[in-house]
Order: structure tokens, then C-alpha cells, then sequence
């Protein structure tokens, strides 16, 4: 019987596993046994604390989620300024943390799981809803009328920009995505004239 307190450590230790098998293979044609030995425990633990390997997938989709909140929180603490407040949340969703190679392999499978479980898809919507609803807030205090289809284009960009990058093997930072997000971003408040 395992003692107390080892199972937060344990689930960690098996969500952490998750990410890095997908990063390291690509997929998520990875076994149970692979995800266990990355942990550094048993098949039958592996299964004890998360049941099934889709559930695996799941804790590790709102492991991730989690992760990014809080890092969005940190960086947004404290600054009241919306333009600063629009460019923190982009570069935010390009951090390091985002741009490792186990989490960009991670989003773009469970973008695939999310076509068969509903409880990946669930939380990639609560993810899209409030990255969209946080852009909303505060682009309509600089450009209300185009609040709505700037923080989509910024939404699609976060979505689409690291994926392309990464693929390509794009070394260019002109054409990094966070790049391209604040140029979309300036280009779309230029028409609103200087700030007041």
C-alpha cells in the first residue's frame, strides 16, 4: 500500500511521464508500460492511480492547462495597461514553457484526441473561451468595434503560429509567431489612431 502523500507525487511523476513519451515518439501510440518506466514505476501503479491510459491523457491536457494559468496569472500580476496587458498574453502563449518540443507534440495530439474524447475537448474549450474572453476584455478598451475580430486573429495566430514554426524548423525570428502576433496586433490599433 502506497503511504500517504506519494500519490500526488506519483500522479505528477505519471502526468510528467505522459508529456515527455508523447514529445519523445510524436504520438500517442505510446504504451501504458512506456509511460510507467519513464515514471519509474510499475505497469499496475501506473494503472492503480489513473485507471486507463486515456485518462492519463486527460490529467496530462489539464497539467499543461494548469501550468500555463498560473504562468499568465504571474506575468499579468500587477500591470493595469491593456495594450501591455494584450502583449503579455501573447508572449506568454510563446514562452519557453510553450515552445518545448514535448509540449508542442503534446497540444498537437491532444488537438487530434480531442476528435474522440469529450473531456479533451471540453477543456480545449474552457482553454480557447478564456484566452479569447481575456484578449475581449481588454482590446475592447482600445478598439472596441474590432475587439471581437482582433482577439480572434490573435487566437488563431497563438493556435497556429508555434505549430507552423516548429514544423518548418524555422530559424528566422522575423517570422517567430510571437512576432507576427504583435505586428497583427499594432497593425490592427494603428487604425485607431495614437492612444489616449
Amino acid at each position: 500500500m502506497p503511504k500517504i502523500g506519494m500519490q500526488p507525487i506519483r500522479s505528477s511523476a505519471l502526468v510528467e511521464a505522459v508529456i515527455s513519451e508523447i514529445g519523445h515518439s510524436g504520438t500517442m501510440d505510446v504504451t501504458v508500460s512506456q509511460i510507467a518506466k519513464r515514471a519509474g514505476m510499475s505497469t499496475a501503479l501506473a494503472h492503480h492511480y489513473f485507471g486507463s491510459k486515456n485518462q492519463m491523457f486527460v490529467a496530462a491536457m489539464h497539467h499543461i492547462l494548469i501550468q500555463l494559468g498560473a504562468e499568465f496569472s504571474k506575468n499579468l500580476k500587477g500591470v493595469d495597461d491593456p495594450l501591455e496587458r494584450v502583449e503579455i498574453i501573447i508572449r506568454t502563449s510563446f514562452s519557453d514553457l510553450n515552445m518545448r518540443q514535448e509540449t508542442i507534440s503534446a497540444w498537437l495530439n491532444f488537438y487530434v484526441f480531442a476528435q474522440k474524447s469529450e473531456d479533451v475537448r471540453r477543456l480545449l474549450k474552457i482553454y480557447h473561451s478564456r484566452l479569447e474572453s481575456n484578449l475581449r476584455h481588454e482590446l475592447r478598451k482600445l478598439a472596441p468595434e474590432k475587439a471581437e475580430t482582433i482577439a480572434e486573429g490573435i487566437a488563431a495566430i497563438i493556435d497556429g503560429g508555434y505549430v507552423r514554426w516548429v514544423l518548418r524548423g524555422a530559424k528566422n525570428e522575423a517570422q517567430h509567431p510571437e512576432r507576427i502576433a504583435l505586428e497583427y496586433l499594432r497593425l490592427n490599433l494603428s487604425e485607431h489612431g495614437p492612444r489616449t
